[in-house]
């Protein structure tokens, strides 16, 4: 149990900073004259609509782990786990390529506000975080309250997240190769679901 709910922290503190889910909307807001307030006010809007999507497929699979739980004798011991590793060395495996959201700011010119803000949103609702979809599959198959605990504890950090970087970018507190962080985020998030996974077998 705990090492589904550390896992999911970690997991949930790195797609908060990754900065594809929210230096897109930064760039736009500059581009677009957006004050800080504009600009946080459409991060939340877009940063909700990604939990939501990610939120539904997760209880979805958190249903299909449920299920399995009941109906495969080893599924909690060593399915489960294997998922996690699984997943974990496919995102090594894919960290030098760009997954999650990405829109260009070419596609906006010429656009109105709302037009902006509505493509924003839609994309964010589109790529939900497969990152984290494997610890809803897990948790499904203990109990529905930390089931309810990953989605919230998810929730809440992704979106805080966002809104946090968005002020210390905006404000230009902290300068950062951000390509290179994103870069490297698939390797963490590999480690983090490896490790995760490899605990889950020894403790489940």
């Amino acid at each position: 149990m705990y090492n589904i709910i550390a896992g999911s922290i970690l997991i949930s503190l790195l797609h908060a900073v990754i900065p594809n889910h929210w230096l897109p909307i930064l760039a736009i807001g500059r581009k677009e004259g957006w004050d800080f307030a504009e600009t946080s006010r459409v991060t939340l809007l877009a940063g909700m609509a990604h939990v939501i999507s990610t939120v539904i497929i997760g209880i979805l699979l958190g249903l299909i782990g449920k299920e399995l739980s009941v109906h495969i004798e080893h599924y909690t011991r060593i399915i489960a786990p294997s998922i996690l590793i699984l997943m974990g060395l496919y995102f090594i495996r894919q960290h030098y390529t760009h997954h999650h959201f990405h829109l260009h700011t070419k596609e906006i010119k010429k656009k109105t506000k709302p037009s902006i803000i509505l493509a924003l949103v839609v994309a964010m609702f589109l790529s939900p975080c497969l990152e984290i979809e494997a610890y809803f599959l897990l948790a499904g198959s203990k109990s529905w309250w930390i089931l309810a605990g990953v989605a919230a504890m998810y929730s809440v950090i992704s979106i805080a997240g966002m809104l946090i970087w968005i002020r210390i970018a905006y404000k230009g507190l902290l300068k950062l190769n951000w390509h290179k962080w994103e870069h490297n985020a698939g390797i963490i998030t590999g480690l983090i679901l490896i490790s995760t996974g490899i605990i889950s077998f020894f403790i489940s």
